[in-house]
């Protein structure tokens, strides 16, 4: 069976380094405004989506056109300064999340070709150790290091 070969590029590496310092500099641009949440806050916090995106929205309306409904502890300044972020950074976002599955994408498809063609190279070497083809055997034998199952913790104790 033959491997198909759906991906076949030579990224220059001017082009990768290029691409690299264009990454590092947009994250250095954003650096002084980004913040890292941490996994118990990305678990509890509210988060908007698509589906309470339009009542963010009409939200954002209301406290300026209606504000004597605003409660006297509601810092309007600060969640209009958040509404801009997100309206300022959601595009970024979304250009950076498709580079990302791009690029996940790519790497993806082109190890996995790589990785097809290394076992065809292993069953091969594997099969021509067996007929004591000549240097098949230490190939052989250093490549099968990756199939050797560990022994589980049931097994050992």
């Amino acid at each position: 069976m033959a491997i198909e070969n759906r991906i076949s590029i030579e990224i220059p590496d001017a082009d990768l380094s290029a691409a690299l310092d264009h990454i590092n500099a947009a994250r250095a641009i954003l650096a002084p405004f980004l913040i890292a949440l941490t996994p118990d806050d990305r678990r509890t916090i509210p988060k908007m989506s698509d589906g309470t995106r339009p009542f963010v929205e009409k939200v954002m309306d209301y406290v300026v056109s209606e504000p004597q409904f605003l409660p006297p502890f509601l810092p309007v300044a600060e969640m209009q300064k958040d509404w801009k972020a997100v309206n300022g950074l959601e595009p970024l976002l979304k250009a950076a999340n498709l580079l990302c599955d791009n690029l996940s994408d790519t790497v993806m498809l082109a190890g996995s070709e790589t990785l097809e063609g290394g076992l065809g190279y292993y069953n091969t070497t594997k099969y021509a150790a067996r007929l004591n083809a000549p240097n098949a055997k230490g190939i052989y034998e250093d490549l099968k290091k990756r199939f050797n199952k560990k022994p589980s913790a049931s097994k050992t104790e």
